[in-house]
């Protein structure tokens, strides 16, 4: 399927690819919660701790990229913020609510040790539900759970609750989750040399990837019966699909024989095919059947003037990302916690 570049094309893109960030980015921070939570009773070994230095300095960096999505999207198509802002405002304020708690015990457990049990507590529960109810707004985007009357759209809560989608994507994102803190933190405890940590991510991730490769499969199949448009365009993107097969399938060797950068970088790689494909066959809907790019898309003098805006902040932005990540993962006093 071959696309024309346009401005749509290339604004539809690049919060496409906002979006991909934040997705992974929040996904391994999110995930990196859960386990904090789920090991933090283990006296014997160090997991909660690995995943807690993970958190400390990487949870604001994350958040710096949902601002970037949704600024983007107001920026660049308006009309489909209308939409999506009013279909969306139950599950996205809880999100929001559930963020904003968790980011409040992040900043105040390393001021007062009274509140650290409480953080591994709620950073562990919200590092569940958040993606839960972000991954909502894929399924919405089909259209049918979209009612419109009187010009105002409302969502149908009871399509949504009723629709096999929603818990196929809902499963997708927990065991992503998962699946992807799991890996980056296997990496994260074999560079900091702790062995027992690296030993017990990386039996998570063994367990969790076919897990997750089922539950991708099932939001393809439920995909067939909530929205046959989507089904159709997906296999006509077919050759993204099977390239991040691939490349999970490397990823899932990578971690068999204990190679976890390989296998970390690997896995991104994979849902970056897999993203790019879906969203290929997304186009040209937004919101189906009535948001397009083009019926969404800003003004083209606008366009120009921002997208000139984000290139020179992404001039200014992107040594700096690099830089901390560089810190962050060879910085060998930081990881030993010297």
């Amino acid at each position: 399927m071959n696309m024309t570049v346009t401005d749509e094309i290339i604004a539809v893109t690049l919060i496409w690819l906002f979006v991909f960030v934040y997705a992974i980015a929040a996904a391994i921070d999110f995930g990196a919660g859960f386990w904090s939570f789920f090991y933090r009773n283990r006296k014997k070994n160090n997991m909660s701790r690995i995943a807690n230095r993970y958190l400390s300095p990487s949870w604001e960096l994350t958040n710096t990229f949902i601002v970037l999505v949704v600024v983007g999207l107001v920026s660049f198509f308006p009309g489909v913020t209308r939409v999506l802002g009013a279909v969306l405002l139950v599950p996205f304020s809880i999100g929001v609510l559930l963020l904003a708690v968790r980011s409040a015990f992040l900043v105040y457990s390393h001021s007062v040790d009274r509140y650290k049990k409480t953080l591994i507590l709620i950073s562990g529960l919200t590092g569940i539900f958040i993606p839960a109810l972000l991954i909502l707004v894929l399924p919405i985007t089909y259209g049918d759970m979209i009612d419109t009357s009187g010009g105002v759209e409302r969502l149908l809560w009871g399509e949504l609750l009723a629709s096999s989608s929603t818990y196929a994507y809902i499963a997708f994102a927990v065991t992503s989750t998962l699946f992807l803190s799991s890996l980056l933190l296997s990496d994260y405890a074999h560079v900091s040399e702790d062995h027992e940590a690296y030993r017990v991510y990386r039996r998570d991730a063994l367990i969790l990837g076919p897990i997750t490769l089922l539950s991708s499969v099932a939001v393809v199949v439920t995909m067939q019966f909530d929205a046959p448009w989507m089904y159709e365009n997906l296999f006509a993107n077919q050759s993204w699909i099977l390239a991040s097969v691939v490349a999970f399938a490397l990823g899932y060797w990578a971690v068999y024989v204990k190679k976890p950068r390989l296998a970390t970088l690997a896995v991104v790689t994979q849902y970056l095919l897999a993203a790019t494909g879906y969203g290929r066959a997304h186009l040209p809907y937004l919101v189906y059947p009535g948001v397009t790019i083009e019926s969404g898309f800003t003004a083209e003098s606008t366009f120009h003037a921002l997208f000139i805006s984000y290139l020179v902040g992404f001039a200014i932005l992107t040594p700096g990302f690099l830089y901390f990540w560089k810190l962050f993962m060879t910085d060998r006093q930081y990881l030993k916690k010297r």
